[in-house]
This record gives C-alpha cells, structure tokens and sequence, in this order.
C-alpha cells in the first residue's frame, strides 16, 4: 500500500529531534532547557513606579549572568505576571505559574498581603520563595521553611524611623498607616521605637488601602500640631499625601519606609520632595568602597542610574543565581530549599548575608536617607 500524499518532510524534522534527545538521554547527558523561576508583582497599580526599578536591576543581572552562558550550563528564564497590586489575582497568578508553566521557585513578590496569599501556595508544593520584596516580620518569625528574605524587616526601619526623630529633639510624633496587614506590622516596629523612647505616638491614624481619605488625616495632624509624621503606605498614597499636608501649611518631618526608596517616589512628590525621609535596607548607592555597587554600576554600563530600587533588585537576583549554582545542574524545588538551607555565608560584596533552616532573616541592613533640594537621597 503506497501512501502518496502522507507528508513525511513534515515529519523529518520532528523526527530528528526526537533521534537527538533519545541520544543525549542514551548517553546519561540531559538536553538543556532553561531554568523557569516565576514572579508575581505590581507591574501596573499604584507601586509600579518602584517595582519597574526593581525590574530594571533584576533583569540587568540576570541578562548578565545568561549572556556568561547562564547556571551550570543552563540560561535562566524569569516569567513575570502583573497583579496589579491586588492580592487574590497574585495568589492566582503563583497558582499558574507553580502549576501551569512548572517554575522551580517564586522570586521577588511585592508587598505584604500579596506575599500572604501564595503562602499556602508554597507550602502546598514546597517550592521556595526568594527575596519577597517586603519586610513583613511574618514572613521572618517564625521561619517559614519556603519564604527566604533577602533585605531587612519593616519593623527594624520603622523602631529606627522613630528613634531617630526623637534624637534629633522632635515630641510630637504621629503615625499614618494603611489600614492592612503591611501597616500593622509596620506600626509594630513603630510602637518599639515609642517604648524604647518613652514615648507614646501622638496620634495614629489608619488609612483606607485604596481611597485614603486626606482631608481627614490632614486635619486631625494640624489639629494635634504635630512636628513629625511616620507615613506608611504605597509610593502614590505618601506622595499624595505629603501633597496635602504641605497644602494645608504643615512643615511636620515626613518619614516613610523602604518600599518608597525610588526615583520614582520622588517623581511623584514632585515639588514636595525636599526633607522626606525614607528608611534605606541597602547602603548608599553613591559609596562606591562597596564592592555591590562597583559591580552593579559595571553591569549597568551607564544604561541606567543605580537607584535603591534597582539595587535590591540586583542584590536579590544575586541570591537567585547563587542558589540555583549551588543547586546544581537542573536545579529542582527540592534542591533549590536545601541549597539555601546551606547558604550559611555568602559575600553580595561587601554585605555578608546566610540562611539555615532556623534562620531565614537574609540581610539586618538599615539605614535612613533624606531627599535633598536635588531630588536624591542623601544617607
């Protein structure tokens, strides 16, 4: 029986990929493949200013490391999603990427509840989440076996925010904090600073994740006279805010945290930039002793300015790319957590950071900056 029209070109190469891969797998060598690593972030919504920073200092290491010829052989391949700040769809986009497109390890969640969510997630398939990019003290005690962190805790930025404004003689300090489970923790840290100071806040103010109500806040704070204000919430919410107080007359010292250590925060405050405060987990960008810092500004190549932002997020795919070199040749979910778990001692350059199974903590680095009449943190 002839079979005329089957088309057996089409197959011929098909065929001999197949013959190719039956010969590497005969010959005990795997075909390589890249290594998949998946992220949930808030590449739109109102941080999206930081996290594409981040992004710019991720993707400028690990194109870095591919162009060497990658890990062990391998090229790493970062799927990102958008969640667009919003915590039910990164639970359902860590869902896709574990069970769907079969990443080996999350990578560099953003912001508290967002991280929350895929907790289940992890434990559910026991795959590691590296450098959530917050520093809920959740995610730090007691040690989730799968969560490790590479920058410090909120709760050591907001205890030293607050020592510090009580060392430089300021009284009346208020807190305004968004009203989730990112603001408690942050307030927790706040609340140690007060004790150690014997102090007790001015006020504390919730805000409303989504609307923060303005006028409200800004009322009560003139009202109290208050001299100095710990304002915790996204880069749109502190910057709008700071907008309003400024409007209404008050010269109050405005503090926030790390997760505003961006240009685009400062962007974003426009006119009202000069004297913010903002709490740094890395060291200035500008000291260029540090080994880090040398090395980011020679992968960057003058493509783009070292920021904070950019920084932890060069910092945090360092640590990607060490776990997955001690992980091995095909790196899997099981080997990646215990090559972690071994990481007792590594050098970023210049800033000693290590794991083991009771220690997931990563880096203890705080320090404060404050924008000047340039527009750039000064430490």
């Amino acid at each position: 029986m002839k079979y005329t029209n089957f088309p057996w070109r089409a197959l011929a190469r098909p065929m001999a990929v197949a013959a190719a891969a039956l010969c590497w797998m005969a010959m005990g060598l795997p075909a390589h493949a890249d290594i998949l690593i998946g992220q949930t972030t808030s590449v739109t919504g109102p941080v999206a200013a930081s996290v594409g920073e981040t992004l710019v200092g991720v993707h400028a290491y690990l194109d870095h490391v591919n162009a060497q010829g990658g890990v062990n052989g391998e090229k790493i391949k970062l799927i990102t999603l958008d969640d667009n700040f919003k915590p039910p769809r990164a639970a359902e986009n860590a869902k896709k990427l574990i069970e769907q497109d079969k990443v080996v390890a999350l990578f560099m969640t953003r912001a508290t509840p967002h991280t929350e969510a895929i907790l289940p997630l992890l434990a559910q398939h026991k795959l590691a989440l590296i450098a959530p990019s917050t520093g809920a003290m959740v995610f730090h005690k007691p040690v989730n076996p799968y969560v490790f962190n590479v920058r410090s805790s909120y709760q050591a930025e907001t205890e030293r925010a607050i020592r510090h404004l009580y060392n430089i003689t300021l009284e009346r300090v208020a807190v305004v904090h968004v009203d989730d489970s990112f603001g408690a923790d942050c307030l927790a840290g706040a609340m140690k600073g007060f004790e150690a100071a014997g102090k007790k806040p001015l006020t504390v103010i919730k805000a409303d994740r989504e609307k923060p109500d303005y006028p409200a806040i800004v009322k009560e704070l003139t009202a109290k006279q208050a001299q100095a204000v710990l304002w915790i919430g996204s880069s749109t919410a502190v910057s709008e805010g700071v907008k309003a107080l400024r409007q209404a007359g008050s010269a109050a010292q405005v503090v926030t945290v790390s997760n505003n250590a961006s240009s685009g925060f400062i962007k974003q405050l426009g006119t009202y930039s000069h004297g913010v405060v903002v709490s740094q987990v890395f060291p200035s960008v500008r000291a260029l002793g540090l080994p880090l810092n040398r090395e980011a500004n020679a992968v960057l190549n003058g493509k783009n300015e070292l920021t904070p932002q950019v920084m932890e997020g060069f910092a945090s795919a360092k640590v990607l790319v060490e776990a997955l070199r001690r992980a091995g040749p095909n790196p899997t979910r099981e080997r990646i957590i215990d090559a972690l778990n071994r990481m007792d001692k590594y050098d970023l350059g210049g800033l000693s950071l290590g794991y083991s199974p009771t220690d997931h903590t990563g880096l203890d680095y705080v320090d404060l900056a404050i924008i000047d009449r340039n527009g750039r943190f000064q430490h």
